[in-house]
């Protein structure tokens, strides 16, 4: 069987409650493939996530962006895995750029975190991306490899997770991976999984690609063969959210 198509919207730390009414409405509202073709996830910032689980269709799921990496307890701020469960949210985000590169997530917490939130019964897509610098000196696939290696030491079942190749330097920036720069990096990913994890791990696991993703692009992204999904930012607050959505059914060919 394929690998099912995954969209992922991140709204990132935007929105009111008016405004997010309204990006809801806007989905519940698309025609777009269906659950077999497509699985559509939303990630609201916390305070909203009750909100949108309430009010999306049916056939969307809501993440979280975060979550710690332990059970509650004194860690103020911080948000559990048991927390969003209790809400009824099934997925959350762990690892991105954003936090790795602004709040000094380490390679080794964010492993820590994706472990703990699987163990908990949540489902995890899991960030990894290089920096421009990295990229230029030739280091994209040491440092996406060891990324993925810090989560794949506290991953048993791989069933729950998704993992999302984010070039930092793509992300907000309207630089975009081009199809084939994404489809190399996706191509050496299902490798090292392959080589690292297993055969049938490599074969059944998403990779999805994040990193300015838009209606113009992503056609031609999506046409890529280890190119599963997207995990869109800005995009995903927009109508043509709607449209990268509808991108898969490029994969329906195949």
């Amino acid at each position: 069987m394929g690998r099912k198509f995954f969209v992922g919207g991140n709204w990132k730390c935007n929105g009111t409650t008016e405004e997010v009414k309204k990006i809801v409405t806007t989905l519940n509202e698309a025609e777009v493939p269906s659950e077999d073709v497509v699985e559509v996830v939303v990630s609201p910032p916390f305070v909203f996530l009750s909100l949108v689980k309430n009010l999306l269709r049916s056939d969307f799921y809501v993440a979280a962006q975060n979550c710690w990496a332990r059970r509650g307890g004194a860690f103020t701020g911080e948000v559990s895995a048991e927390m969003l469960l209790n809400l009824g949210i099934p997925w959350v985000i762990i690892g991105h750029s954003e936090r790795r590169l602004i709040l000094n997530e380490s390679n080794e917490f964010v492993g820590d975190k994706v472990g703990y939130a699987l163990s908990q019964g949540l489902r995890v897509i899991a960030c990894v991306g290089e920096t421009l610098e990295q990229r230029e000196s030739g280091s994209t696939m040491a440092v996406v490899a060891a990324q993925t290696k810090s989560i794949a030491e506290k991953v048993s079942n791989w069933d729950n997770i998704v993992l999302a190749y984010e070039p930092v330097w793509a992300i907000g920036t309207g630089k975009v991976a081009a199809p084939a720069q994404a489809q190399e990096v996706h191509f050496e990913l299902r490798k090292w999984l392959h080589d690292n994890v297993g055969s049938e791990v490599a074969a059944s696991t998403r990779i999805i690609y994040g990193g300015s993703v838009n209606g113009a692009n992503c056609k031609e992204l999506a046409a890529q063969p280890d190119v599963d999904g997207f995990l869109v930012g800005g995009a995903s607050l927009k109508p043509e959210f709607i449209d990268i959505i509808k991108s898969a059914t490029v994969k329906k060919s195949d």
